[in-house]
């Protein structure tokens, strides 16, 4: 009897194993591949002929739909055998744009990198707290260097660009860039989105060793940002 028992308590532990690893594997999978949360560009698809001049003092609102401020980033990490991408945003941001008989004169956005996720709770304290150093940094802010020729914008819903010259301070690191975004007018909005290409190694931002994946050095702020009168 003593001989039968023990196969028979083999396999329950082998069975107990395979139950905890079928249960725990799409965890710990999406742990490793899951993307996170990237900030897209415009949606035009219901936007309208601006109802407002360009002219004036703007605030930048939370949006709707799919048009929502956020800002956030997105790099290539290489781990064991995989490559991926793994984007994380925050929304909240503030900021403003004064225009002046067409011309941008000044503008500041500010994010709080210390509210940025990418979906996985463990991921955005690794990012927060080990690569951005959200508690010395807590901040990432671009502020424009105007005047900047905004006569040129369409006001008849349709999206254009420009070219956006100013200082991004990210990671206490401050850096001249000049990205080109996209630009809606549309109804009492203004839409601004796109992509700054940026090193992070020109703001000294470092995985820590221990970290398996390795980071790529170029990687990408996305930015999509509402703004109202």
């Amino acid at each position: 009897m003593e001989t039968l028992k023990k196969p028979f308590v083999a396999l329950t532990v082998i069975a107990i194993i395979v139950i905890s690893l079928a249960s725990v594997g799409p965890l710990v999978y999406k742990l490793i591949t899951n993307p996170g949360i990237r900030t897209g560009g415009i949606n035009a698809e219901n936007a309208i002929p601006a109802s407002t001049g360009v002219d004036g003092h703007w605030n930048l609102v939370p949006g709707s739909g799919a048009n929502t401020t956020g800002v956030g980033f997105t790099f290539n990490e290489v781990l064991p055998g995989e490559r991926k991408t793994t984007s994380g945003s925050t929304y909240d941001v503030t900021g403003f744009l004064d225009v002046d008989n067409g011309q941008l004169t000044a503008g500041e956005v500010v994010a709080d990198a210390t509210t940025i996720r990418t979906d996985i709770e463990k991921r955005d304290i690794n990012v927060r707290q080990s690569i951005l150093h959200t508690d010395e940094f807590p901040t990432a802010t671009f502020q424009i260097r105007g005047p900047i020729d905004l006569t040129d914008i369409p006001e008849d819903g349709t999206v254009s660009t420009a070219e956006v010259p100013g200082v991004l301070t990210l990671h206490g690191t401050s850096r001249d860039v000049t990205p080109t975004l996209d630009v809606l007018r549309t109804g009492e909005r203004v839409i601004v989105a796109g992509v700054l290409t940026v090193d992070r190694t020109d703001y000294n931002i470092y995985p820590p060793e221990f970290v398996a994946a390795t980071i790529a050095e170029e990687g990408e702020i996305n930015i999509r940002l509402v703004f109202e009168k």
